[in-house]
């Protein structure tokens, strides 16, 4: 029932009129993944949204083709491997574990998507990276490998900066959408990562959104926030049209 109950409120809070994506298998070394991508016109900008500890399933899709709708090339990554979509929590946990353990290797899926989506014709010179909560840690995962992105967007994303690392390399413009009262990732890391992007002298914008917990974008979800959803929403949308020139 939940993709169903995705899609009805997709519908019903931003119409239906989306263009044609495709599902896109590619591989990293041996390994098999299955990505999404959906373009309105040759030479589009892009956006590179990475998926939440679900793996890349409809949510990921359909916030793709609204962006389509905008007039981006989207490329949704898969971080976990194709027909890897975990359900159950001790999935989730050992899935999005692995990749913390190995920050290597959570860059390198990353590039990967980058590069298919480059193949597939994609602006990857005119693009942000976007993601969803463990997304959201990925994004700031490769923005500190001095990735050359012109953007980087987090919504309810893990913002801590894993010891030994810093943003001394990174570029970009930053974009952080967070909720108030997010009990998972606290507003001491959110003040953190203001302070780390200030001392790297990056350009960055920070709001909070009162009322709001973790992954209250999430349609149909019990922690989400239709306020919360439609401002952030709102904000990204004019951040993408100020540096996706």
């Amino acid at each position: 029932m939940k993709p169903i109950l995705i899609l009805l409120t997709l519908l019903l809070f931003y119409g239906n009129t989306f263009a044609a994506g495709e599902l896109v298998s590619y591989t990293m070394g041996n390994e098999a993944f299955e990505g999404y991508f959906i373009s309105p016109k040759a030479g589009a900008p892009m956006v590179l949204l990475l998926h939440d500890w679900d793996g890349l399933t409809d949510y990921e899709i359909r916030r793709a083709q609204m962006l389509a709708d905008m007039g981006y090339s989207v490329f949704a990554a898969d971080l976990f491997g194709a027909g890897i979509r975990p359900t159950e929590m001790k999935d989730k946990k050992q899935h999005t574990g692995e990749l913390y353990k190995d920050r290597n290797r959570m860059r390198a899926l990353v590039q990967a998507a980058v590069d298919t989506a480059r193949a597939k014709g994609a602006m990857v010179e005119n693009a942000v990276v976007m993601g969803y909560c463990f997304g959201g840690a990925a994004v700031l995962e490769y923005a500190r490998s001095g990735a050359a992105m012109k953007g980087y967007v987090t919504f309810h994303g893990g913002l801590k900066t894993p010891a030994g690392q810093d943003y001394s390399q990174a570029k970009g413009e930053y974009l952080i959408l967070h909720g108030s009262a997010d009990s998972n990732i606290t507003l001491d890391q959110f003040a953190d990562l203001t302070s780390e992007l200030e001392q790297a002298g990056l350009s960055h914008e920070m709001i909070t959104y009162s009322g709001a917990p973790h992954a209250f974008t999430v349609f149909g979800g019990k922690r989400y926030r239709e306020d919360a959803d439609r401002k952030s929403w709102q904000r990204f949308s004019e951040y993408l049209q100020d540096v996706l020139k």
